[in-house]
């Protein structure tokens, strides 16, 4: 028999299966310690997943939850709900909880990853008390975001809330007191109590970062004549830049899927934001669990997923580069 030439594609195939092989035949003893990680982490992952994707093309509702598996297939009908129907419940509300989520996310991202930077950047100098400023300005990352949303809740209160009060009454920043909770200004009520929730574990990850990076450039810098910015820009930017696109990623990720401050903010968990604070989590939860629409949900949850999915591979896009590890 003739034996047809193998092409150069499948000689690096082949390659590098050989490979591969050879790496698993090595490691095999720390394959076999991982492996039952990595099968719990499938169940944990894919169970629920598969849950809500197969959820999203049923008519799943109060009436057919009995039913679960047996209620009746609608295909991309809940999609369709979701993107198009202007009667439906969900649909009314969730571009407007699209748009203050996006505005949402990117504020709260840009406020939080520049706040974390400068308390990062004061931190790492050798000042007084320094270890008790670092304790401190942790505390708010360990008080339970729902917590935080019931608390603030009552600060952003018009008349008894404590935020009017020094404003008004002790600094006359303001000449009256405004509404926090109802209005426009709704988002400003959200955003900075996910800042204040958010910044130290920001901070903590710069302040290693920047620990990490060697004395002897800045004193290089500072012996070819570059100033505090300069070497802020052309030295410590691109030191962190790692960790600057994970805090980046990571911060997206839960800002869009962020939930607990906001619910309990308002009506502790089963208030309504309004159009201008409402978001995607909230919106979902409510006409979910509110008025049973599992199915829609389940729709507009697979929508935010997808959406996440692309932002992430735009994520990979901008900062591979950063991310390579040298071997």
């Amino acid at each position: 028999m003739i034996e047809t030439a193998k092409t150069p594609k499948e000689n690096k195939v082949k390659k590098r299966l050989k490979v591969f092989r050879k790496e698993v035949k090595e490691n095999i003893f720390a394959y076999k310690l991982i492996l039952p990680e990595v099968i719990a982490m499938l169940v944990v992952h894919l169970i629920p997943i598969g849950s809500g994707i197969m959820m999203s093309f049923l008519k799943l509702n109060q009436f057919t939850l009995k039913e679960f598996l047996d209620a009746p297939f609608v295909g991309l009908g809940n999609y369709k709900t979701v993107l198009f129907d202007s009667t439906s419940t969900i649909r009314s509300g969730f571009l407007d909880a699209f748009r203050n989520t996006v505005v949402f996310a990117i504020l709260c991202s840009i406020l939080v990853l520049s706040l974390g930077m400068i308390l990062a950047l004061l931190l790492n100098r050798k000042i007084r008390f320094r270890g008790l400023a670092r304790t401190l300005l942790m505390t708010p990352w360990i008080v339970p975001s729902f917590v935080v949303g019931m608390l603030w809740g009552f600060m952003w209160q018009q008349d008894g809330g404590i935020i009017n009060r020094l404003l008004v009454d002790v600094f006359h920043i303001l000449p009256d007191k405004p509404f926090w909770l109802t209005g426009p200004k709704v988002m400003i009520a959200i955003i900075i109590p996910t800042i204040w929730r958010c910044f130290p574990f920001v901070m903590l990850m710069l302040l290693a970062g920047l620990q990490n990076i060697p004395e002897e450039y800045y004193e290089a810098a500072e012996v070819d004549g570059a100033n505090a910015f300069q070497k802020f820009w052309m030295i410590t930017v691109p030191l962190l830049k790692p960790v600057i696109a994970i805090q980046v990623l990571n911060g997206m990720i839960n800002y869009i899927y962020s939930f607990n401050i906001v619910a309990m903010m308002f009506g502790h968990g089963s208030g309504f934001p309004g159009k201008y604070g409402d978001l995607l989590m909230t919106n979902i939860n409510r006409n979910s669990f509110g008025i049973w629409q599992f199915g829609t949900g389940a729709a507009a949850t697979v929508i935010v997923m997808i959406c996440v999915l692309a932002l992430v591979g735009v994520w990979y896009k901008v900062f591979n580069d950063d991310l390579v590890v040298n071997e």
